[in-house]
């Protein structure tokens, strides 16, 4: 496929006029090998590298783990389909995202591999967004989004069958294929069998906020930990009374990478996910 018509359809099918970013103003260090556009917005083609598209890899970060995998694959003229354009790892703030490694994107380009992006877009609510594909995976039904993200709706509301937080956070950790956080501010009751989702660094006091007046009791997010910079949305969650249940942010924006591997079958593309780690200090 040309790469060209690959990112046209990628802009048309998720970067809508009214979604901002700002990665671009983080990455000035490796800023020789960004796209004029993706300085200017932040999101789209990070690295144009190649002309032609054979194969798609998609992962949630950019580790050095994720990007050596692809190059020892000895492939030319493929993409890698990130949601975030640097590494994520809390154990090694600050700061918590990490920039691409240089010597690899010089392999990257070498190779004509390309490297896409979308952040707000894909946390935007659709059939293949962070926040709706998590909570398929946990089997949330009737999702309604909500909470205004840079432009996107990123978090959405679910019905589940389950009636208390404990059956939900092994349902959770069941789906993670790893423990689950849980920090019960409030009953062990899920209020009217209503979840919120919020895939990744969903656990800010705002959103508190919202649910309380929601009638919603349980958040379920990626990072949870409870340190300085998360201590007022662990207060909020305190004062209104509603749980955390935390799978790390790598592990509950996996399923909205994986469904993206559909995205790009559906238009002729072998695509493939590439398995990350779980920074299991996110909770």
């Amino acid at each position: 496929m040309k790469a060209a018509d690959l990112y046209n359809q990628l802009e048309k099918d998720f970067i809508k006029p009214e979604l901002t970013d700002d990665w671009a103003k983080y990455m000035t260090p490796i800023g020789d090998f960004l796209t004029a556009k993706y300085k200017s917005r932040s999101m789209g083609l990070v690295c144009g590298f190649t002309t032609e598209v054979k194969k798609v890899y998609t992962a949630v970060f950019p580790s050095f783990a994720v990007m050596q995998s692809v190059l020892e694959k000895r492939e030319r003229d493929i993409m890698l389909f990130v949601h975030h354009p640097s590494n994520w790892d809390l154990a090694k703030a600050p700061p918590v995202f990490h920039l691409m490694n240089i010597p690899q994107l010089e392999e990257f380009r070498n190779q004509h591999i390309s490297i896409y992006n979308l952040h707000v877009p894909l946390d935007n609510f659709s059939e293949y967004s962070t926040s709706a594909t998590l909570a398929k995976a946990i089997g949330l039904t009737d999702l309604k989004p909500f909470y205004p993200y840079y432009g996107s709706l990123a978090c959405v509301y679910g019905k589940t069958t389950l009636e208390t937080v404990s059956e939900m956070r092994e349902r959770f950790a069941a789906m993670l294929g790893h423990k689950a956080s849980l920090y019960l501010y409030g009953s062990q009751e899920i209020t009217n069998g209503v979840v919120a989702v919020a895939a990744g660094g969903g656990n800010i006091a705002d959103l508190h906020e919202q649910l309380a007046k929601d009638g919603v009791n349980l958040l379920v997010t990626g990072v949870t930990v409870e340190n300085p910079s998360t201590q007022a949305a662990h207060e909020k969650a305190r004062e209104k009374k509603i749980n955390l249940l935390g799978g790390t942010h790598y592990s509950t924006e996996k399923p909205a990478c994986q469904a993206m591997c559909g995205y790009f079958q559906k238009l002729g593309l072998p695509s493939e996910f590439i398995e990350g780690e779980a920074g299991m200090a996110d909770l």
